[in-house]
């Protein structure tokens, strides 16, 4: 018997100390082990927003609480604003600062000859980029699981806007200011082509964007104009562009779908919203 009890109680303890080993390994990561950040790029702000814990965050870029560029800028009141130069980020002594390959070349060259660690990112041009660079930043972060959770939210909004617009094909042309086309090779035209529009500044030659005399775009014909706000007032040139009497002409507000330009200047989740706000627009324009 006592033999038996031993054996039992051996394989009692070894089980309790193989769950022990288990939970240390799926157990959350301590705040004191999470990386402290910077950001000195409006991109990386609105990715660090949404997956950093709000103690991980040690400033922003300049821009991060401009609402017209930050889709995040409401919730970057709450964090240090810097100035965009290396001093004031060396200050901070963070453990790691996240840049976008396009910031400026000196400051990051900077950051890294005084030690520091800075992770930088591509400008997303996909939906596809947009999802790898979630998962490098929650895993740079510490949170994997966050941006796990953010991918979904995407790849969800995506399946919802392709059954609104699957119903047939439809030729898109993005203009904004001055006639500023996004291009085949955009941001915007991914988002576009993943729910099935194809975007008309390909047939007009356009990769990743351009100016498009008012002639080019009436002559493209899409069936519908995707523009960043709805306001009637031209408050200048590059605005009244936009309002031109020839384009309202063919193109009213029954033929002019509206998308916030900080839904899609950065890739990250605010692409699942920009994908939702398509949706409704479509619901809009078919009523």
């Amino acid at each position: 018997m006592p033999s038996s009890l031993g054996k039992r109680e051996g394989g009692v303890f070894g089980t309790l100390a193989a769950l022990a080993a288990i939970s240390m390994l799926t157990a959350p990561v301590r705040a004191a082990d999470l990386p402290r950040v910077a950001s000195i790029n409006l991109c990386t702000d609105q990715l660090l927003i949404t997956l950093a814990d709000p103690g991980q965050i040690l400033g922003l870029s300049p821009y991060a609480r401009d609402p017209a560029r930050s889709w995040a800028s409401a919730e970057a009141t709450r964090y240090p604003i810097l100035s965009g130069e290396a001093e004031d980020v060396l200050e901070l002594k963070p453990d790691l600062v996240v840049a976008g390959r396009f910031t400026k070349r000196a400051t990051r060259e900077l950051l890294k000859a005084q030690g520091l660690k800075v992770v930088e990112f591509d400008a997303a041009r996909s939906i596809e980029d947009t999802k790898t660079q979630i998962k490098r930043m929650g895993d740079v972060l510490g949170h994997p699981d966050r941006a796990l959770a953010q991918i979904a939210r995407i790849d969800a909004a995506v399946t919802r806007a392709r059954e609104t617009v699957a119903r047939k094909p439809l030729r898109i042309l993005a203009v904004s200011r001055r006639g500023w086309v996004s291009g085949g090779d955009s941001l915007t035209s991914s988002l576009l082509a993943t729910i099935g529009i194809a975007n008309a500044a390909q047939d007009l030659g356009y990769k990743l964007g351009g100016f498009a005399s008012l002639e080019t775009i009436l002559t493209a014909r899409p069936d519908f104009l995707l523009v960043s706000e709805d306001s009637d007032f031209a408050e200048d040139q590059g605005r009244a562009f936009v309002l031109h009497p020839a384009l309202e002409q063919l193109y009213p507000p029954s033929k002019r779908l509206v998308l916030s330009e900080r839904l899609t200047v950065c890739g990250g989740p605010m692409l699942a919203d920009a994908l939702d706000r398509l949706v409704t627009e479509f619901m809009r324009v078919e009523h």
